[in-house]
């Protein structure tokens, strides 16, 4: 089946952050369309985990006017071409202030394709170390924490992790970890 035939096409806005395409398409048929889509540099979500524990944050997202906890996550609007690696690391230690002494490649997806082009590759990091955070304007309000695998199952079962970033992130994560014993549990919770 061949996909819809762009035959027009224009950037409806544009800031720092997105672009906003509109595109006329047609059909096989000769039906015609218009398709809108946002383009957005890559992303990087990093699991932070430490031990029986992983890192999170909290940040109040406009578009569904709330606080949500999630994974540390981010793109480099000023250095799209940023090698995928470097990104992790730098929005890791931006929005939470820690280094990861190992880093691990888990994937890559895309955060919402039937709405934008942008790809996130999502990161396991470990062996982490504190440091400052370089938070900016926007993060201001943001917040970290540190939970135990068993809280962050409960949040995501509960709610208070909806983004799906980072569930997914979370998915990929604990399909390479080494399985916990009851008796860890106990002990680490």
């Amino acid at each position: 089946m061949q996909p819809p035939r762009v035959i027009d096409t224009r950037i409806v806005y544009e800031n720092r952050w997105m672009r906003l395409h509109e595109d006329r398409t047609e059909r096989a048929d000769g039906t015609p369309g218009l398709y809108a889509w946002i383009e957005k540099p890559p992303a990087a979500v990093i699991v932070p985990l430490d031990g029986d524990h992983v890192w999170l944050i909290e940040q109040h997202r406009h578009p569904v006017g709330a606080r949500f906890w999630e994974f540390p996550q981010g793109a480099w609007e000023d250095d799209p071409a940023a090698a995928p690696e470097e990104l992790a690391r730098g929005e890791l230690a931006e929005e939470t202030g820690l280094r990861a002494g190992r880093l691990e490649h888990l994937g890559s997806l895309f955060f919402a394709y039937g709405i934008s082009d942008q790809p996130f590759d999502v990161w396991r990091a470990t062996e982490l170390e504190a440091g400052e955070q370089a938070l900016e304007t926007t993060e201001a309000d943001l917040r970290v924490a540190r939970v135990t695998v068993d809280e962050l199952e409960a949040m995501i079962a509960g709610g208070r992790v909806r983004d799906a970033a980072s569930v997914a992130a979370w998915h990929l994560a604990t399909r390479t970890m080494p399985a916990r014993r009851p008796d860890q549990r106990a002990r680490d919770g």
